[in-house]
This record gives structure tokens, sequence and C-alpha cells, in this order.
């Protein structure tokens, strides 16, 4: 681990100001960070403990539910206010330790655990732009087939951010100079293109201050389903993050994003189109999965994918309707 100075500011302008220009880090939970800092993955000459900020809270508001963004994942899991897609997906994101110190802004913001990335001694394009991309012919079970590039296939890690894209969630920022903005989540994430290294759309100087969660009182029949090696501690291979609005056993409206296979969190407009106005049974779920992994691009190890995140949806679709 490599050597830096340490702060723990108490005033938000104080922290942001502090990580003014490059080789800054913010520390919150630390259940990702001190990992990449030991593996010497991040190198930041500067780290600013953020958790004595006054961004915690989980409160409703007009325009939904706000969440801060230093609330401990198991604390919001908890919370009889969250929806049971979000609850779901944090519950299956890790171990009960480490939920009581994870932060829902650090969730968001995690890095992938593409083993590449993480070995210093092997290329990287998230890592060293340019160096080159040694998944697409290496080791590739658990990578992606949709949003991917030439230059990178790694799978977002976060569970909990398929659960918020598909609840069409948002992320509000403030920046150094004080300026404030909200971004859709959906939007936030960038599927790696040429520059796999630009990760979100977070600027310079910014900083994540709570989650807002839109009103939507069908998402109370939600859920997340999460396929994996092992069932504790385990990155997904496939997840669906499903919500349906149902009336006299038919599909009014349908939310449904997946995770373990993509990029970035993947919402699937194809699938929701598919759903609605239809029946609520296995057929009528499993037809409308088809579409699903349209678009992909499976690598030597990982086609099994295609099939697998279609029967992953249609599980959470049963489960969430009640079938």
């Amino acid at each position: 681990m490599h050597a830096f100075d340490f702060a723990a500011p108490a005033r938000t302008d104080e922290a942001l100001r502090l990580a003014a220009g490059p080789g800054s880090a913010f520390l919150a939970g630390g259940t990702t960070l001190v990992d990449l800092l030991k593996l010497d993955v991040l190198t930041p000459q500067h780290v600013i403990d953020i958790n004595d900020l006054p961004l915690r809270g989980i409160r409703g508001g007009h325009d939904g539910l706000h969440i801060g963004a230093l609330e401990r994942m198991g604390d919001v899991a908890r919370h009889r206010a969250v929806p049971p897609v979000v609850s779901r997906a944090l519950l299956q994101s890790a171990s009960p330790q480490l939920r009581n110190m994870a932060t829902i802004g650090g969730n968001l913001l995690q890095r992938t655990r593409c083993g590449y990335f993480r070995d210093v001694t092997t290329p990287c394009n998230r890592r060293e732009p340019g160096s080159g991309c040694p998944a697409q012919t290496g080791q590739n079970r658990a990578h992606a087939i949709l949003g991917t590039s030439s230059n990178c296939v790694a799978t977002h890690p976060s569970d909990l951010a398929v659960a918020l894209v598909a609840l069409d969630a948002s992320v509000r920022l403030v920046s150094r100079a004080g300026g404030r903005r909200s971004v859709r989540l959906a939007d936030f994430y960038r599927i790696p293109g040429a520059t796999p290294h630009v990760e979100n759309d977070l600027r310079s100087g910014e900083l994540i201050t709570e989650v807002v969660v839109p009103r939507l009182g069908w998402a109370r029949r939600s859920t997340y389903v999460k396929v994996r090696d092992r069932m504790s501690y385990e990155f997904a291979l496939a997840s669906a993050a499903v919500a349906l609005d149902l009336r006299g056993g038919r599909v009014r409206d349908a939310r449904v994003a997946v995770g373990g296979v993509a990029t970035v969190p993947w919402r699937l407009p194809g699938v929701e189109a598919a759903l609605r106005g239809g029946p609520a049974t296995e057929q009528a779920f499993t037809t409308a999965t088809e579409a699903a992994a349209e678009g992909a691009r499976p690598l030597a190890d990982n086609a099994f994918k295609v099939t697998l995140v279609r029967r992953t949806i249609a599980r959470a679709l049963m489960e969430a309707s009640g079938s």
C-alpha cells in the first residue's frame, strides 16, 4: 500500500475542497476502497474520510424516497419504507458484517470485480487506458455479454444499482463550487466503448449526497433474484430486479432490469413492453423474456448467460406476481 495523506472533515464543502485536483479518494465504509488500496489498484495521494458529513437519513418527499449517501446498507435494507426489490438486493449484496459498514453511495460507486482489473501485473484498460483487455480471450466466464466493447467486458458489480435502475431512481450530486444536479441512475453509468476508464458521470469535484427513489405505489410488488455460484458473499452471474402492477390477473405496467450480464445495470424496456397488457402467467413471462439478451455478444466461456438471464427474469416475475 502506498503512503497517503489523511483528513476527516466535518463539512461537505471542506471535504470537496480537500479533494480538489487529481490523486484524491473519498473514504466512506471502506469496503471497496481499502481492498483496492491494499492491491495497489488505487494509489491516491490524499484520502478524505467523509463519515462525519451530514449525508444520512431516510425520508419521504413529494418526489419520492430520499436515502442519504452515507446510510449503511444494512439500515436501508431493514427500513420499512424501502421497496422489497431494493431491500432484497441489499440483503443479497454482502455479508451482514459488510452491510453494517458499506454505504449506499459507496455501493453505487464500487469498482468492477474483474480479476484482470484487480491484478496490477496484468493489462487492463479500466486501470490503465490503452493497455488492453485480456478478458476478451482469457478467463471470461463471469464477464458481460451486454454493453461490451473491444476495450472492456467487465460486469458492473452492484446489486443495489440494478434494483434502483429498475425503479428509475436518481442520484443527487453536489460540486466543489456549490452547484447541485440530479442524474437518473440509468444515465449515470457509462458503457465502456472506447473509454472504459470513464465508468460514470461523476465529475471532478463532485460528491453523491443522496439517492431518490420515485413514488411508485405498485413497487411493493417487486423482488430481486440473484443467481450465483454460491449462496453467500458472491457476485451475480445473472440477476433480475422486477416490479409489477397487476390488475385482474393482467400486467398493467412493469419494470425490469438485470445485472451480472452487462457492463452497467441494464434496463430492459423491450421486456417491459412485452409484459404490458398480457396475462400474469408463466408462459407469458417466459415469452416476454425472449428479447432480454438482444444484442448480446457472448465470449468463449459465458454464452450460457444468454439463457440464464432469460430464466432469471422469468423466475423473478413469477415470484413478484405470487404465481
